[in-house]
């Protein structure tokens, strides 16, 4: 119990906690991911264009997390991302008057430092976080954007973990400044656990067989990379959310495999200039449903291995 601690000191568990859920990352991962073809009805600068269709559009995702400086009042980490995108249109898309966008490989990058401090506010827990990041492409790099966060640990013990707090964005891309950040897990009496990180992910999930945890839910993901016309810089940014379900197996030696399937909806994916609001675009897309199928595996050399019980 927190109140069982000393007044002057994090509880480990609480620590923990946190980490796990704000952000919610894997020492080092790689996944790759399968979308069915679908529908979708472009507009470009305001004019709607004929309907069409994305044949294939697949991913590999790769990331990594080091932890630097990791005690009781501080943890300071750092974080390499990369993401290859493959996409491939029915019918050509002439966006800019020497090329088009029906299909390609586009390649992403971002690195982040994060620095989170654990402290007491309000007689409560409270965590504060500040991040830079950069990103690019196989080109250049391209921005460099910060954020701020502050949480308060309204509860936690054995049944129920929960924080509510803000984020603040240092990005003149993003549509809007700050963010309410909303966590949330409780364990149920018949084994199935409820795990929330709003607006990121509503989930359920429960161990099953010796290794292994399944999940229900949805998720929100983005997909983003630049492109370069007539000496102009370009960014493709995409909201994705999947719902479905999601099996997750031990493997043993701190790996673990991950399986995704369900549906994917694709409420917002757009092109605008660099130096341009997202709300300020050229290239606007009304895309249909479809399936996903997401597959990856992580080992984390900085945590524990599972034991079984």
């Amino acid at each position: 119990m927190v109140s069982a601690q000393k007044k002057d000191s994090i509880p480990n568990k609480v620590i923990a906690f946190v980490t796990d859920k704000f952000p919610q990352a894997r020492d080092l991962n790689i996944e790759f991911t399968q979308v069915t073809p679908y529908k979708f009805s472009p507009e470009l600068y305001g004019n709607d264009l004929p309907e069409n269709k994305i044949k294939s559009f697949h991913q590999v995702k790769a990331n990594a997390n080091v932890y630097l400086i990791k005690n009781r009042k501080w943890l300071l980490s750092a974080s390499l991302n990369y993401r290859f995108t493959s996409i491939n249109a029915e019918n050509n898309i002439n966006l800019f008057s020497e090329e088009n966008v029906s299909k390609g490989n586009f390649h992403y990058h971002s690195e982040a430092v994060n620095v989170t401090h654990f402290t007491k506010l309000f007689n409560k827990i409270a965590i504060f976080s500040a991040t830079a990041s950069i990103d690019g492409s196989d080109q250049h790099f391209e921005r460099i954007r910060g954020m701020v966060t502050g949480s308060l640990v309204l509860k936690a013990n054995a049944k129920t973990k929960m924080t509510l707090g803000v984020a603040i964005f240092v990005d003149p891309s993003t549509p809007i400044p700050a963010l309410p950040i909303f966590t949330y897990e409780h364990k149920f009496d018949n084994g199935w656990v409820a795990d929330i990180i709003l607006p990121k992910k509503v989930l359920v999930r429960k161990d099953i067989f010796s290794n292994g945890r399944i999940s229900f839910g949805t998720e929100m993901d983005n997909t983003s990379f630049y492109l370069y016309p007539s000496g102009k810089t370009y960014e493709f940014r995409q909201l994705e959310i999947n719902s479905g379900a999601i099996y997750e197996h031990n493997l043993g030696g701190n790996f673990i495999g991950t399986l995704k399937t369900g549906i994917r909806a694709t409420p917002s994916s757009r092109i605008f200039e660099k130096n341009e609001s997202p709300r300020d675009f050229i290239f606007d897309v009304n895309a249909k449903p479809s399936f996903y199928f997401n597959v990856g595996i992580s080992y984390n050399p900085f945590g524990k291995p599972r034991v079984k019980l």
